[in-house]
């Protein structure tokens, strides 16, 4: 329940919604009983039945939309013997209307162009219920489908008895998939924390007795209870005539008739009285937490404007002590891994303020003490002008560039904003009017105004709750725990020095460097630059993002420089700027660029070390100053080394705790034969890992290797390169190219085709089943299309099968990969989540699809609901500076990525049925895959479903 200072940017954002012009006054809007400005821009309403409405015409991305149903309830209003039946509900909502048959709804729509799961999903928590579709072109007509479908889902479910039984399977196999100790413990910590609340004993996803009790007719008699006029709302945002949208909404729900909305149902009580309690939850797959807490009353504060700066206020307080707690995280013997204070409404019914301290293993005392000590110095002594200076430049900052961005603000920002609207009434505003607020604000953001505002809403941590989780318990259990912060609360305490903030040391990189090849790629117009250093530059200006660049540097190297004879050269790349840079500490950094639109990260890819950032036109040039003080000066202190051996216990204790992760822990092994390249290595192995190690293995790419510079967004281009020129360009000579690697580009795909079987340590009834054949490599370009349009083919007939029909599974997996780094080497895969006792009968089913797959053409509609979203996503790649950069980054070293996209509709328009039975009958053989089964640890000798079903009984 922290709540950082991203929170109170959003308050005073316009990625809320606003007023529209005749909005109704009432009962059901937040305007009338507030103060603040209310955005014009949006069309709000409510029908005479009750239902509101929601539009705002927006074109980011162009030619799109998304459409949402949002019903005002969730699990909190089941009844005892209802527990998970709103969710499942959700589900019904695609299985069988009045108009539209079991099983139709999901086709229509991927006819469409809609994926299932991507485009069309839904949700359900603790309070609401949402249905979501995203609509890849703003035709009328589609727009017309998707409300159809919305009222559907409001008034005309049919919920059958056999369709209740089929997808029965299917829910009880999303609540197995979610059965891990992280659902455990979170049960653990709400009935600790909460033991009376309503909430607390209402997870979304029920109880398997209850899911197993459900029938038709309990389904529709909460469905009838909660889905009425008066409790919901559509949400319509995109590239439509708001006065379209509006008589679309008026002429599919004006004649929804239902009885008025139920009273709302308290999620409480919460106990403001609970206090001196404390837990103790152990799991073997736990890192170490300790949860410090206190309950009090909710403060119900209407969205004013005196509430919006007071929230400011307490928000740069919550700021400043996670701050402190960053400085403390980043020492050389850092005394935890993580700590946070923050206080968070129990929805309407409460609010807790909560200390979390993350420790290393066994280390909780010394976690404990110091965060407790940092707390405890906060309140008491309060925060120094500096402080408060680093977070208001960065609220500060995030506001300026809302509003520079306001006019391409994207149609989930103003969904997300609408949905903020109707579930925090937060009265929406416009970037500029949030900007001017904050700018008349800031005179009184004091040290002495933020520490007021603080202590108004967090409450005292006297005598409070404290929960453990962990490995294992702390020696002296409950009681030591509490004797702990009794103890750190009587610690004498003295007052936080200042810290000086330094000015960024690395603005002189030498002469301007000088532009030897300049050219154009005629059909998308990318322009690719050459500097005599050897840095390559590609540049895409566009207008999808005003104020927004997207920024990405690969440097020649990657997991390329991995072994056989050393795998784990790269593995600490991740962490190196928590080592800071030579003139700088990681910490000094992060005040230094305070206010600043810059990023500082490093990740290892197959081929390149890769840093990427959004910047804005203001901050390009600092940003292109860090990137290349990131080569030129890298520091290795040892802060990154200690955050990299404590989170690998934590990732070790975990690995086999549930099917996924012990399938990924030894997937790459199996594959490739137990390659140390691609296999988990002992945890010895990593904890042996230093910076000094890693400078041995990188240092010398990031000083020499080839470069290749990626810029897409709004900037002007000869500005740019100027910028490039007195920063990246100006840094000494590079190698011209990247390195071939010819010697570590031998990846092979196991020989050894007999069936695997890895063991997990999750609940007894989990297993997942994966079925992986070898492919090829991405050198020929319609093979790769038609091996993803297989993918797709086979996701779908897998959901149909599997899910729809034997509801054996929630989400079965189809992956294609055809490597464009390792020469022959891809790989084809199925996966499925199934129960220990539906494990034969899915290899089974999912065999004979393949089978069909490769004897006989795929069915025409098949065909189309796959071919449509693939060739909808090649229709929107290009809307975003993401799908821009996937062309930019590369322009150079990979030219035929440009190529293969003006290419790639057509082709896939050209595949017929049979090309994908010849791909299927080529590569997908049978006997010429890999079987992995991974199952349930189990005892000794003992008997069980999973020992049957390994040995095919």
């Amino acid at each position: 329940m922290l709540r950082p200072i991203l929170a109170a940017a959003l308050l005073l954002s316009v990625s809320t919604p606003a007023l529209a012009q005749q909005a109704p006054q009432g009962p059901e809007w937040p305007f009338a009983a507030s103060d603040l400005p209310a955005d014009p821009a949006w069309r709000f309403g409510t029908l005479p039945n009750g239902m509101r409405y929601l539009i705002r015409q927006n074109a980011t991305p162009a030619g799109q939309a998304k459409v949402q149903f949002w019903i005002d309830s969730g699990s909190i209003a089941e009844n005892d013997d209802e527990a998970g039946y709103a969710h499942f509900i959700e589900h019904m909502a695609f299985n069988g209307s009045t108009h539209v048959p079991e099983g139709d709804m999901v086709k229509l729509l991927e006819r469409e162009g809609l994926a299932f799961g991507a485009d069309t999903n839904a949700a359900t928590s603790f309070s609401t219920t949402v249905y979501k579709l995203d609509l890849p072109r703003n035709d009328p007509k589609l727009l017309q489908t998707a409300l159809m479908l919305m009222r559907e889902t409001a008034s005309e479910l049919t919920f059958a008895d056999p369709a209740v039984e089929r997808e029965k399977g299917v829910v009880l196999s999303e609540l197995r998939v979610r059965d891990t100790y992280a659902l455990k413990n979170t049960v653990d910590q709400l009935q600790f924390a909460y033991p009376a609340a309503r909430f607390a004993h209402r997870l979304p996803i029920g109880t398997a007795q209850s899911l197993q009790a459900a029938t038709a007719g309990k389904l529709r008699g909460l469905w009838q209870r909660l889905y009425r006029p008066g409790n919901s709302a559509i949400i319509v945002v995109g590239d439509f005539d708001p006065a379209l949208v509006e008589a679309a909404i008026r002429s599919h729900f004006a004649d929804w008739q239902g009885p008025a909305a139920a009273p709302p149902v308290n999620a409480g009580p919460v106990d403001f009285d609970r206090v001196g309690q404390t837990d103790v939850f152990t799991d073997p797959a736990l890192a170490e937490r300790i949860t410090i807490s206190r309950h009090g009353p909710y403060q119900d504060e209407p969205d004013r404007l005196a509430e919006r700066m007071e929230n400011v206020r307490r928000q740069i307080g919550y700021g400043i002590i996670e701050r402190r707690f960053q400085r403390l995280a980043r020492q050389d013997n850092p005394p935890f891994r993580d700590a946070g204070f923050g206080t968070g409404d129990v929805f309407e019914t409460g609010r807790t303020t909560s200390l979390v301290v993350e420790a290393g293993e066994g280390e909780w005392q010394r976690a404990l003490a110091a965060a407790q000590a940092e707390y405890r110095r906060a309140m008491q002594f309060g925060f120094t002008p500096a402080e408060v200076a680093e977070q208001v430049a960065n609220l500060r900052t995030a506001l300026e560039n809302s509003a520079a961005g306001a006019a391409t603000r994207t149609n989930a920002s103003f969904v997300s904003a609408a949905l903020t609207l109707l579930d925090d009434h937060q009265v929406p505003t416009t970037p500029a009017s949030a900007l001017q607020r904050f700018t008349d604000h800031q005179p009184e953001i004091t040290p002495a105004s933020v520490m007021a505002a603080l202590r108004a809403e967090a409450l005292p941590l006297a005598n409070p709750l404290i929960r453990f989780e962990g490995r294992k318990a702390p020696e002296g259990g409950a009681a030591a725990l509490r004797a702990a912060w009794d103890a750190g609360e009587k610690a004498p305490l003295v007052a936080a020095e200042q810290a000086k903030v330094a000015t960024f040391g690395y603005t002189d990189f030498g002469p301007a460097g000088r532009v030897v090849a300049d050219k154009r790629e005629p059909h998308l117009g990318i322009r690719t630059l050459t500097f005599a250093n050897g840095l390559k530059l590609n540049l895409k200006p566009t207008d999808l993002a005003k104020d927004r660049i997207a920024v990405e540097l690969n440097v020649d190297g990657g997991e390329m420089l991995d072994t056989v004879q050393a795998p784990l050269a790269t593995a600490m790349t991740g962490v190196l700027p928590v080592g800071g840079l030579g003139r700088h500490t990681i910490d000094e950094l992060q005040s230094i660029l305070a206010g600043r639109s810059v990023g500082f990260a490093i990740a290892a890819d197959a081929e390149t070390f890769r840093m990427a950032a959004t910047t804005t036109p203001r901050d390009l040039q600092l940003q292109l100053q860090l990137f290349s003080a990131a080569l030129t000066d890298p520091a290795y202190r040892p802060q990154g080394e200690a955050q990299y051996h404590r989170s690998l216990r934590d990732y070790f204790a975990r690995r086999t705790a549930t099917p996924a992760a012990a399938l990924s822990t030894t997937l790459g092994g199996i594959l490739s034969d137990d390659d140390p390249r691609y296999s988990l290595q002992p945890e010895a192995n990593y904890q042996q890992l230093t910076f000094a190690r890693l400078r041995d293995a990188i240092g010398d790419r990031l000083a020499h290797g080839s470069l290749e510079l990626g810029l897409v967004g709004d900037f002007q281009e000869d500005a740019a390169i100027a910028l490039v020129a007195g920063t990246l360009g100006a840094i000494p000579a590079r190698e011209v190219d990247f390195r071939p690697y010819a010697e570590n580009r031998d990846r092979r795909f196991t020989t050894d085709r007999s069936p695997r079987v890895v063991r997990h340590d999750g609940a007894a009834d989990q297993a997942l089943l994966r079925l992986a054949w070898p492919t090829r490599d991405d050198s020929d370009f319609n093979d790769v299309l038609r091996l993803e349009l297989l993918e797709r083919v086979l996701r779908l007939e897998l959901t149909d099968t599997l899910r729809e029909e034997l509801g054996q599974t929630y989400s079965p997996g189809v992956s294609a990969s055809e490597s464009d780094v390792f020469p022959g080497y891809g790989t084809f895969a199925i996966s499925a989540e199934v129960d220990v006792a539906h494990v034969d009968a899915a290899r089974a089913a999912t065999l004979a699809l393949i089978d069909g797959l490769a004897t006989r053409p795929v069915d025409a509609d098949i065909l189309l609901r796959a071919r449509q979203p693939l060739l909808e996503s090649y229709d929107n790649a290009l809307k975003s500076n993401d799908g821009w950069m996937a062309l930019v980054d590369r322009a150079q070293t990979e030219p035929d990525h440009i190529e293969r996209f003006q290419r790639a509709k057509a082709l896939i328009a050209g595949l017929t049925a049979e090309d994908l039975r010849a791909t299927a009958a080529q590569w997908l053989k049978p006997g010429s895959q890999v079987e992995v089964l991974v199952l349930p640890r189990e005892h000794a000798g003992e008997k069980t479903p999973a020992k049957a079903a390994a040995a095919g009984e």
